[in-house]
């Protein structure tokens, strides 16, 4: 019976904690504690999902699906496949790490931080759940004004602007989105991404050829810049400056690439394949571009902002890379990041409260002062680079033998972004925790990582190493997915060729 209104739970549970959260009195850390509690039920709650999950079995799962609205026809359809099945349970691990994480950096206005946060949460499931494009939109913006909010609240040094920067990068795209998803419902009569789907594939040849690539586009540009794929990262290193770790944590990469996944390649297949030259180059760029500018960076959550605009281009370069194996690493890979990055600016947020500096130049010799937080940023940092036995080392692996075989000269171009990233991260390590006791460290005695902290980072740790060693667990879900994908995608190459040689 659970399996029926579990996305339902999973998705509201947030919702249901910030309206608590509105009502509770601000004295003590009983909104904290009563949060963690929120996001540790969420979290039990997306365990029920992969239980329950019937592996082979291709389609949608856990759906949902009532009438809302008669006219126009909006329903609430929701449904999990291997891919959002996994970026759910994400979502939920991440939760209780950020509200461990925010514990002591967030000490003012801690009901509007906290009630923002789990709205933050709500949008972010929603997104991945929703199967009704109506309602996926709904989820989307609203995923973009707690993001914003709390930018401008809890910024370092210029929050308002960085949040003003975000919303509007965000925000424009959005539109063409929504004139995107009017077109078709005008063409289909449905917002429902199923029948969508079904009325493309069968009827897509009676539509406008050009209507239907400027409409591809335009979903394609707002999910791009929520990646970001370069060049449309331009407000990433300024929102990570100035947003709290717990928003920094989510505001890049699984949102925009899933939607990609979903949309471009589930709708658009033809579309997709054409302009993928594109996107691969952007992408072997965004990877070295990344890399070299995170290579020269001093202040640390810059450098964590561009390192992640060259790890998410590895993404981007398996989805349109169009193979199985290239899909299941970017699916994969996306996983990997969203973990090891959050335990990254965790970490660098740990340094923050201790020494009040993001700058990589005031360290140094570290490790024999806190040895227990030197351990879990090498296994961070090595699973960032992708050492094997590492998470990181899969996804990487995956997409990079997907490219050789399809495009191998961006493959190798984008092999070299992996000696880059090995050479800026272990740099960022040497810098902070050998070499000579900087004045700042010799003058200032501070805990190494205390409970609350380990109970955030020791789990994500052992998480690395478990998705390093058991992948095959969680890519039978997401391959069950993409071979619908990439055979949609090979189907509709086909057919490009064909009509193509029949105009000749």
């Amino acid at each position: 019976m659970l399996n029926d209104s579990i996305l339902s739970l999973i998705t509201f549970v947030p919702t249901a904690g910030a309206i608590v959260v509105a009502l509770l009195p601000r004295s003590g850390k009983l909104i904290q504690w009563f949060t963690l509690l929120v996001t540790l039920a969420t979290f039990g709650l997306t365990l029920h999902l992969p239980a329950h999950y019937h592996y082979g079995q291709s389609g949608f799962q856990f759906e949902e699906n009532h009438p809302w609205i008669a006219s126009p026809k909006i329903g609430y359809h929701l449904g999990v496949d291997g891919i959002s099945m996994w970026l759910v349970v994400l979502v939920g691990f991440l939760g209780p790490m950020a509200v461990l994480a925010s514990w002591k950096a967030i000490e003012t206005r801690t009901k509007e931080f906290y009630f923002l946060f789990l709205l933050q949460q709500t949008a972010m499931i929603g997104v991945f759940v929703a199967l009704d494009m109506f309602l996926y939109y709904g989820f989307w913006e609203l995923s973009l004004v707690p993001m914003a909010i709390l930018i401008a609240m809890f910024g370092r040094n210029r929050g308002a602007q960085a949040a003003i920067k975000f919303f509007l990068f965000t925000f424009i795209p959005s539109a063409f989105l929504l004139v995107g998803m009017l077109w078709l419902y005008a063409k289909t009569g449905t917002f429902d991404f199923v029948e969508t789907q079904q009325y493309l594939s069968q009827n897509g040849s009676l539509l406008a050829p050009q209507a239907l690539w400027w409409v591809s586009l335009a979903f394609l540009f707002a999910f791009a810049v929520k990646v970001p794929v370069f060049p449309l990262h331009g407000w990433l290193s300024d929102v990570f400056s100035e947003a709290p770790t717990a928003m920094a944590m989510v505001v890049a990469g699984k949102l925009g690439l899933y939607s990609i996944i979903r949309f471009n390649l589930g709708l658009f297949p033809a579309q997709s394949r054409q302009i993928a030259p594109l996107m691969i180059t952007l992408a072997v760029i965004g990877i070295l571009y990344g890399a070299l500018i995170a290579l020269v960076q001093q202040d640390l959550k810059r450098f964590i902002a561009f390192s992640t605009v060259g790890h998410l281009s590895f993404c981007t370069l398996g989805i349109f890379c169009f193979t199985v194996v290239g899909l299941n690493g970017s699916v994969y890979q996306i996983l990997n990041h969203e973990l090891s990055g959050a335990a990254m600016l965790i970490l660098f947020g740990i340094l923050y409260e201790r020494y009040g500096t993001y700058d990589m130049a005031l360290y140094g010799g570290l490790a024999g002062r806190l040895p227990r937080m030197a351990t879990l940023y090498l296994i961070t940092t090595l699973s960032l680079i992708g050492l094997p036995i590492l998470n990181g080392f899969v996804g990487e692996f995956l997409i990079l033998s997907s490219s050789f075989g399809v495009h191998p000269y961006w493959g190798a171009a984008a092999t070299l972004g992996v000696i880059l990233s090995a050479a800026y991260m272990l740099g960022m390590i040497q810098k902070l925790f050998y070499g000579q006791q900087s004045q700042l460290v010799a003058n200032k005695p501070v805990p190494d990582v205390m409970a609350r902290e380990g109970f955030a980072l020791v789990p994500a740790a052992i998480l690395m190493l478990v998705l390093g060693v058991a992948s095959p667990y969680w890519i039978r879900a997401i391959s069950d997915a993409v071979n619908g994908l990439a055979g949609n995608v090979a189907h509709a190459t086909v057919t490009l060729t064909t009509n193509v040689a029949e105009k000749r």
